[in-house]
């Protein structure tokens, strides 16, 4: 009889052709592919396991996931992945693949449960939306501009924008809007102070977001299901 872990993961969806290599950094300084999709191809560049998993289980922000300290160690221990399958492969069906993968070569074993924590929720504003969706057409490997104080992007998954402002306000911030699609977002708010700074005449991020896109953050506090990583190995099994 197969053991459980491989038996189930030969259940699921998997890439045609898949690399998981360990990098190492050669400066201080390193870009992040937190996670694309594109006509069937996957890609994560300089990525924690933890961002690695957070991408396969569209989670936002670390609150969601627990696991042994390693799989966070930004820098340290990073990895280049890429999965290629099909081009009509549509990106949740590429984060399936990509969760099978890592199961694989990391042996990972998990678990989720119910946790109580403080966090932002990314909600649609009453108002209604202020940007545009994507035109379809668009490849999924746009350059996105994210800099504290500035996002432009032509085509931007909204968990996408929640994790990346997560980072920038060092809160949770959890995206509940609902929407699927990519979106255009063009941001400008003070970088000085995340309230806002009368110097800069800019606004805070909470009301760019709302006059500038239509989103809204909300404070909130309750159970969320968090991703409990119970064992992983740090050095994947070879290509």
């Amino acid at each position: 009889m197969l053991p459980l872990l491989l038996s189930l993961t030969l259940l699921q969806p998997v890439f045609e052709i898949a690399s998981v290599k360990p990098v190492k950094l050669q400066t201080d300084s390193y870009m992040i592919n937190l996670g694309r999709t594109n006509h069937g191809e996957l890609t994560l560049g300089n990525a924690t396991l933890a961002d690695c998993l957070k991408f396969a289980y569209s989670l936002n922000d670390n609150i969601q996931l627990s696991g042994p300290e390693w799989i966070n160690r930004k820098g340290e221990v990073i990895f280049d992945i890429t999965g290629k399958a099909d081009p009509a492969t549509t990106r949740e069906q590429l984060k399936l693949m990509l969760r099978t993968l890592l199961t694989e070569r990391f042996q990972i074993t998990l678990h989720r449960e119910q946790r109580q924590a403080s966090y932002l929720a990314l909600t649609q504003s009453k108002k209604g939306l202020r940007m545009e969706e994507t035109d379809p057409a668009l490849p999924g490997n746009i350059d996105n501009v994210f800099h504290l104080g500035h996002i432009d992007s032509k085509g931007v998954y909204l968990s996408v924008l929640a994790t990346v402002l997560s980072r920038f306000m060092h809160q949770p911030v959890l995206d509940m809007t609902g929407l699927e699609g990519r979106y255009v977002v063009k941001l400008e708010w003070s970088a000085e102070t995340m309230e806002g700074s009368s110097e800069s005449n800019k606004p805070s991020i909470y009301s760019a977001l709302q006059d500038q896109l239509g989103l809204k953050l909300e404070s909130r506090k309750g159970p969320i299901e968090v991703l409990v990583i119970d064992s992983a190995v740090q050095s994947p099994l070879a290509n």
